[in-house]
């Protein structure tokens, strides 16, 4: 009997002293970890949770399925409602439920179930040349199918992330046929194939191939401030950002979010590490360093950020956005966008 009790009271002991089980927290992130570091650190600080990252841009998704119980990530930090939707509907996400992140977190921009949360939001802006589109012309996603603008628009392709999810906020708007109607107006209007990224469209803005470009807001200030590549500093010189829509359902939102792992092995860790994402600190300090804008309401948007303007958002769940999707992607094939 003494010898059980003695290996009962070492185990707890060991158990108690663990900081695997108790100290730590893993994630895959989307996101480069120095990006990252600073308010990761502060968490650690504040909370003793050290939290070690594996930088996991492509293939994040499969790895995780492909580790199955045995992965070692806690949660995923990622970019892009679609890419969170894929990971939930692989049922690789835990349901969590917290009265911080509800409270921190608009309904739109988190999943009804709890699997996902939106961190940043970005909005899909419209860029325009300057001098050569007067300010008033486009005021709206519906103004990109206007025959006005035939041979004056730059788009990268519709069937990325970026441009899939717009298309869904449109059917979720109109309906499937309006909305197709919309691609096909857009794509007649093309000054070119669709091609590169967001940052292509503003070069091409600048060299004159066309006038009117969608773009994601926060690679206007990764252009704009720029040092090592100041020729990308001219480009975002030469257009003016228009927030569509702003006199209806407001500008299309996109985010960029974390959600806890199925199997994870630090589940109240990685829901402690949620928690702090979603508070004042973090959001200050996540949003600007991307240019982007807090989800949380209570947090003011970076000064810079706020500069180019005001806007009214467009509310409509992101879980239905994602829903949309595969009929979006079935409206780019059809118009060939």
């Amino acid at each position: 009997m003494k010898k059980l009790l003695c290996t009962v009271f070492v185990a707890l002991v060991a158990a108690a002293g663990s900081p695997a089980a108790a100290a730590e927290v893993n994630i895959y992130s989307y996101r480069q970890p120095f990006l990252i570091k600073p308010f990761l650190d502060e968490f650690t600080k504040r909370s003793g949770i050290k939290v070690n990252v594996v930088f996991a841009k492509k293939g994040m998704l499969k790895r995780i399925q492909s580790e199955g119980r045995n992965t070692r990530a806690d949660g995923i930090l990622t970019a892009d409602i679609s890419r969170l939707k894929a990971h939930a509907d692989a049922e690789l996400l835990l349901a969590v439920k917290s009265a911080v992140l509800d409270k921190n977190i608009p309904a739109h921009l988190r999943d009804p179930e709890g699997r996902w949360f939106g961190l940043t939001k970005r909005i899909r802006l419209i860029a325009t040349a300057k001098g050569r589109v007067k300010p008033g012309t486009v005021k709206s996603y519906e103004d990109l199918a206007d025959p006005k603008l035939k041979g004056r628009i730059c788009t990268r392709k519709g069937s990325h992330v970026y441009n899939r999810a717009l298309l869904a906020s449109m059917i979720a708007a109109h309906g499937e046929a309006k909305a197709q109607a919309w691609a096909k107006g857009l794509v007649a209007n093309l000054a070119r194939k669709p091609q590169g990224n967001d940052r292509g469209q503003i070069q091409a803005i600048s060299q004159g191939v066309c006038d009117v470009a969608v773009i994601n807001n926060y690679y206007y200030g990764k252009m704009k401030f720029n040092k090592k590549k100041p020729e990308q500093q001219a480009w975002s010189e030469k257009v003016d950002l228009v927030f569509p829509n702003q006199g209806d359902r407001g500008a299309h939102v996109n985010i960029s979010g974390a959600a806890v792992t199925r199997y994870a092995k630090n589940s109240a860790n990685m829901i402690k590490l949620l928690e702090f994402l979603s508070d004042r600190f973090a959001q200050q300090m996540y949003a600007a360093q991307n240019y982007e804008y807090p989800v949380n309401p209570a947090v003011a948007t970076d000064k810079e950020v706020a500069s180019w303007g005001r806007f009214r958002e467009d509310t409509v769940s992101l879980g239905k956005i994602a829903d949309l999707s595969p009929l979006a992607q079935k409206i780019v094939d059809r118009v060939g966008w």
